[in-house]
């Protein structure tokens, strides 16, 4: 039986954390944002266009469908990953479980929106050996975070959210957002927040 890895405590190289992790520091951070897409996504594509700052999304596909703004998320600048269907964690899965959850799911936004998926996050940052064969047969980039908002769990504590990420964030960290309402209430400031620390935004390439 394979022991699930959980990214809390990861130390696994073959996740990305930072963004270069194969170049030079720099003082670019990557933000993304999963569970999507969700009510939220508008608003949350309003704040990015206003502060010119580009982002993932890791979506689960049972709520992605041809009515939701994936269009506008492309043409603005944004990359979309997989985050599987139905948000299930993957340790519990057989490997032909998991291999359905990882290609049915990439398939259909490669159906949906016409672009070739790159980036895969596994729900609740948990994953085995099976994943790691599963991601390489399908030719998927690992993506994990260095940096966790917390924002599903401090929604009444916004000021919360945004230290945890703007006192936090390093050279070249990945970000860890949710879109959530608390997440909208907060994104300007943490924005704004990392900004004033010299940091710039970018996408992992």
């Amino acid at each position: 039986m394979v022991t699930g890895k959980v990214v809390y405590d990861l130390i696994d190289e073959r996740w990305l954390k930072k963004k270069p992790q194969l170049g030079k520091p720099s003082n670019k951070v990557v933000v993304t944002f999963d569970d999507g897409p969700s009510r939220q996504l508008p608003a949350i594509l309003d704040i990015l266009g206003e502060k010119s700052v580009p982002a993932i999304f890791f979506w689960q596909t049972k709520l992605l469908h041809p009515l939701r703004p994936w269009q506008r998320v492309i043409d603005e600048g944004h990359e979309i990953g997989s985050h599987t269907i139905n948000h299930q964690n993957l340790t519990k899965l057989t490997f032909s479980e998991q291999f359905r959850q990882i290609l049915s799911s990439i398939t259909k936004i490669e159906k949906i929106t016409g672009r070739k998926v790159r980036y895969f996050r596994p729900p609740f940052g948990q994953y085995n050996e099976d994943t790691m064969v599963i991601l390489q047969e399908l030719g998927l980039i690992p993506v994990m975070w260095e940096i966790s908002s917390y924002d599903w769990e401090n929604t009444a504590q916004s000021e919360d959210i945004i230290n945890n990420v703007v006192n936090y964030t390093k050279r070249d960290s990945i970000i860890l957002l949710h879109e959530t309402k608390q997440t909208v209430v907060v994104l300007p400031k943490i924005i704004d927040g990392l900004r004033n620390k010299g940091f710039e935004f970018s996408l992992l390439e």
